[in-house]
């Protein structure tokens, strides 16, 4: 079970996985030795899994993501995902409960490359139909 100590130390090391537990400790008020321990309880328990490094955006900009929702036949599912890995555009693939089976998360560096990408997907077999939008900007990012 977390505290609200612990998911203050997880937004400390999400902000910056590098801070020196010092540092943690001195922001959140409470002792580095405490900060040390419930990281590596954390650990141990499974809750941190890993760290891992953020790069920079791609040097020639900015890219466009967009976000499909996919309704598909549920014997396909598999045989879509599997289509869905071999586009390199497409860097996350989420299933869900609701009217939508799948979300994908894609990114090009023009709308143009995306278009013909979601028209791609809507015509993969198994497919039944797509909602696309696209992101605009991001307000929380903590991957």
């Amino acid at each position: 079970m977390m505290d609200l100590l612990d998911r203050k130390i997880i937004a400390e090391l999400q902000r910056n996985a590098r801070e020196s537990t010092t540092k943690i400790a001195t922001k959140l008020g409470v002792a580095r030795t405490t900060v040390h321990e419930r990281i590596s309880r954390m650990e141990d328990r499974g809750v941190i899994a890993g760290y891992s490094v953020v790069l920079q955006e791609h040097p020639e900009g900015h890219k466009v993501q967009v976000v499909v929702m996919a309704e598909v036949q549920q014997k396909e599912t598999r045989r879509i995902i599997k289509r869905l890995e071999t586009y390199p555009e497409v860097r996350q693939c989420l299933s869900i409960n609701g009217e939508f089976d799948l979300i994908i998360c894609a990114e090009a560096p023009r709308i143009e490359d995306l278009d013909i990408l979601v028209d791609e997907i809507a015509a993969i077999p198994g497919v039944v139909r797509t909602n696309t939008n696209v992101i605009f900007g991001r307000r929380i990012d903590r991957i």
